[in-house]
Parts: C-alpha cells; sequence; structure tokens
C-alpha cells in the first residue's frame, strides 16, 4: 500500500467502507485509534451548493485507510492525502476544496467550495462519549478548537455550525421505524427499512407496551392496518409520543372514521393532525413495494423537516 515520493513511503489512501453513517465512522475512528494515528476530518464551510452537510467526516488511518464522506467522492482521496500528510506533521490544518481553493485540478460538480478541518486525534474519549450516547437513543456533540487542536464533548445544539471559535458538531441516532400491521405492505416497508440501516421494531399481537416504550423523538410511527380496532392501541401511544412522524394506512373516507373516533377519545385537533393519513409521499399505490417507497421517503423527509 505504499508509493515512494522521493525517499520517502508515503501511504496511499484507499476507501474501506461505503458508509457514510456518522456511528460507523467514530467505531473505525476508535479501532484504527487502537493501531496508530488517525485522523478525523470534519466538514466546516460550505460555499455555494456542497453534496454534504456541515459536520460531515472523513476518518483515516495512518496506514492509508479511509471511509465516510464530505462531498460526492469527488475530493475524498485528496482529503485523506492531507489528512495523511497533518499526521505525519503531527499539527492539525484546515484544507480547502473546489471553490476558493489552491487546487485548481479539484473542481466540485456543484461549483461551490467546501473547507475541512482536520484533526489529528490524540484520544478517542470524546468519540466513545458520542458512541455511548448513540447507544442511549440520546443526541451528542462534539466541539473541535482550531487554537487548542482539541474535541470536546458538548451538550448539542439544534444544528452544526460555528459557535464562536469552535466548530461543534452534532449526532443523532438513526431512524427507528416502529412498524405495526400483519399485511403484506407491512413485510415490504419492514424489508426496504432494514435494507435503509433504519432501527426496525416489528409490533406483534398483545405486543402495544413494547411497541410504544420505543417510540423516542428519533421514531417514526407507522401503522398498516386495514382494520381501524387493530391500530387503535399503538395509534393511540404515539399520538402522546415525542415521535417525529405517525403515518397510517387507509383511504380519505377511513381516515375521516378514524378522526371521529380520536375526537371521541378526546384528542386535540393537534395531536390528530399528527397523523399522515393516507400515508405515504405519493399515492395510491397499487403494490406493496410501490407503497413501501412511498412510505420510507414520507418518513425520509419528515426526519430532515424535524432535524435539518
Amino acid at each position: 500500500m505504499d508509493q515512494t515520493l522521493g525517499s520517502i513511503a508515503a501511504p496511499v489512501p484507499v476507501r474501506v467502507s461505503a458508509t457514510d453513517d456518522p456511528a460507523e465512522l467514530l467505531r473505525f475512528a476508535i479501532d484504527a485509534h487502537a493501531g496508530g494515528a488517525v485522523a478525523l476530518a470534519t466538514l466546516v464551510d460550505i460555499r455555494g451548493g456542497a453534496a454534504r452537510t456541515l459536520g460531515s467526516h472523513v476518518v483515516v488511518a495512518a496506514d492509508g485507510r479511509f471511509c465516510g464522506y464530505v462531498s460526492g467522492g469527488c475530493v475524498e482521496a485528496a482529503v485523506a492525502s492531507e489528512a495523511l500528510l497533518a499526521m505525519a506533521d503531527g499539527c492539525d490544518r484546515t484544507v480547502k476544496f473546489g471553490d476558493g481553493s489552491p487546487f485548481f485540478d479539484i473542481v466540485l460538480p456543484c461549483g461551490g467550495g467546501i473547507s475541512l478541518a482536520i484533526h489529528v486525534l490524540r484520544d478517542v474519549g470524546a468519540l466513545q462519549h458520542v458512541l455511548d450516547r448513540l447507544g442511549q437513543r440520546q443526541a451528542a456533540g462534539l466541539a473541535y478548537s482550531p487554537e487548542q487542536q482539541s474535541l470536546e464533548p458538548v451538550d448539542p445544539p439544534p444544528r452544526a455550525g460555528w459557535l464562536q471559535r469552535d466548530f461543534v458538531g452534532v449526532y443523532r441516532p438513526r431512524t427507528r421505524v416502529v412498524l405495526s400491521g400483519q399485511t403484506i405492505e407491512a413485510q415490504a416497508v419492514a424489508r426496504l427499512a432494514e435494507a435503509s440501516g433504519y432501527d426496525v421494531i416489528i409490533r406483534g399481537q398483545g405486543e402495544e407496551g413494547r411497541a410504544a416504550g420505543a417510540i423516542d423523538r428519533f421514531t417514526a410511527v407507522v401503522l398498516l392496518h386495514h382494520d381501524l380496532d387493530a391500530e387503535a392501541a399503538i395509534l393511540e401511544a404515539a399520538l402522546v409520543s415525542p415521535g417525529f412522524y405517525i403515518g397510517a394506512l387507509g383511504s380519505s373516507r377511513t381516515h375521516r372514521r378514524r378522526v371521529e373516533r380520536l375526537t371521541a377519545l378526546a384528542f386535540g385537533q393537534d395531536e390528530i393532525d399528527r397523523i399522515k393519513a393516507p400515508i405515504g409521499m405519493f399515492g395510491p399505490t397499487r403494490d406493496a413495494t410501490s407503497l413501501a417507497l412511498s412510505v420510507l421517503a414520507d418518513v425520509a423527509a419528515a426526519r430532515l423537516m424535524a432535524y435539518a
């Protein structure tokens, strides 16, 4: 994995994973740090358009292995090369790509520019703190100080960005989908949600309590029943939960009946308005796969709106 530059052997950057899951990236950093130096490159500034959000990472090990994305894939190898130089110097650095960058041969397809803060990890305690918080289904924050070349855990702000002289990244648990329904549509949604990397909990008969207890503010509740009685218990639990999305199967006529039942149970209009019914981003659909795509596209859009 080495190439010779003059008399110096330098590692060649090699992508080892296509993931952009922040938790997986931080685990890679912790594991790699046990065997040598590691650098964490963070997207800290965007000029114009960009393919990734502020706080996105590329993690680079001293042997050239790297993972993560700060663009659509066009600059990551160059970022890894800069991170290797930072590790060789033992000093953090900030680099620019695209608009405003000295690298004229690296042009971002979106036409904008990005800045990356490359931090050579001294220890991984702050990263482990984030993983511990995510494991408890809680958001976490990391403050990077360019002046101190340090990384410290902090309470997460609403969104990633600069707070005075520090850049604060935000990490949130992956989307959980609590799925209720013994239908072919439910099976299709479960398969696609799992393939999308979501945390899927399928509510079985008599398991309303367990399912309701799993609904946190990073959870979407998906009700795919053909019978209003079957959905009643989990729907009522979802309406008093902090879940960011509640969707229910059925026609507009069915939803009017649903609203009448909930109103009779003293649910307020604001609570009832949380229900997306008919469920999904587009419709009507006539097959299970199309419905699954419609539902999960709606869930993804709602998550972005809730935590932009």
